[in-house]
């Protein structure tokens, strides 16, 4: 598990879905993009909580390694979203041309 810092709350989390949020928040601010993310958590108080994570440029976010006997909370679905967008903002496919052929002059165009 790991305590995850967002501006000025902790939450715990599992290490996957920690350390995949900040690759993801550093690949959005290398991009200039935003997203959010929601992900199950222990708050402060030990308490389950569901949380929605505003990552952009600047976003304050910090992860360290913290021992705790709670489970780790279930972020299969979020994991699995994350991955996919690093993987999506990293290498997008390429563009494919489009079916239609394009006009041979400026009279052919459609307006």
């Amino acid at each position: 598990m790991k305590h995850l810092t967002f501006a000025d709350k902790g939450l715990l989390v599992g290490d996957d879905v920690a350390d995949l949020l900040l690759e993801y928040a550093a690949l959005l601010a290398r991009k200039g993009d935003a997203d959010t993310v929601e992900l199950a958590a222990y708050g402060a108080d030990g308490a389950a909580v569901q949380a929605t994570l505003m990552l952009a440029e600047g976003t304050p976010l910090m992860a360290e390694t913290t021992h705790t006997d709670l489970p780790e909370p279930d972020n299969g679905d979020t994991v699995m979203y994350l991955r996919e967008q690093i993987m999506r903002r990293s290498s997008p496919p390429p563009v494919q041309p489009a079916d239609a052929t394009m006009p041979a002059n400026f009279e052919e165009l459609d307006l």
